[in-house]
């Protein structure tokens, strides 16, 4: 059975919406990252050497950071579905859209929020605005990021859309609200919040 390390109030969050999407039974193990004695277990420290959430074990599988964890769940679990297969024509772009977040998005993030001065010609993400115009361009007259479907690339995408906008790093065009609406409405997504909302209140009782 899948594992998932998780703390509240990070990006495992996300990965209750992941687990759901792939229908396979899962437990948790809350990591207390927050604890400066920690003592964490070590199946997670296998899985994660930088001990960093979230990260899963599934049975000798050991495997962190949610790109990388989205793409393990759809290609072991859902092949051809939330991942396209190996030789289909169209996994590239969705490999390149999938990791858009951790390579692009997220470094693009860290940039508007401590006003880095942009350098696109050196920064690897380019820069925020070049991030944001290539996802708007992507997204406008489609309703999925890749391969005509619904896949983990969206799955991640969306939800860092939604973080930019919880941070007030983004206020989200028509094109942009729309998409994460599509993406958040699915019952996937919503058994994920349910899920985690269960286990934080676990915590609290």
């Amino acid at each position: 059975m899948i594992t998932l390390y998780w703390s509240p109030q990070t990006r495992a969050a996300r990965m209750f919406w992941a687990l759901e999407e792939v229908g396979q039974p899962y437990t948790l193990a809350r990591i207390d990252i927050r604890s400066a004695n920690r003592n964490d277990p070590p199946d997670f420290l296998a899985a994660s050497p930088l001990r960093k959430v979230p990260a899963i074990t599934d049975s000798d599988v050991r495997v962190a950071d949610s790109a990388a964890i989205a793409l393990y769940l759809a290609d072991r679990y859902a092949p051809g579905d939330l991942a396209p297969r190996v030789d289909d024509p169209v996994r590239g772009e969705f490999l390149f859209w999938l990791f858009y977040t951790p390579s692009v998005m997220e470094p693009a993030m860290i940039e508007k929020f401590v006003h880095v001065p942009p350098n696109p010609s050196a920064y690897p993400w380019g820069s925020y605005e070049r991030m944001l115009e290539a996802l708007e361009t992507r997204l406008s007259g489609r309703e999925w990021i890749a391969a005509d479907r619904f896949t983990m690339a969206d799955f991640m995408i969306s939800g860092t859309i939604e973080a930019m906008h919880r941070f007030k790093i983004l206020d989200p065009s028509p094109v942009l609200s729309s998409y994460m609406e599509r993406c958040f409405a699915r019952p996937a997504a919503i058994r994920g919040r349910e899920k985690e909302a269960e286990a934080i209140a676990a915590l609290a009782g």
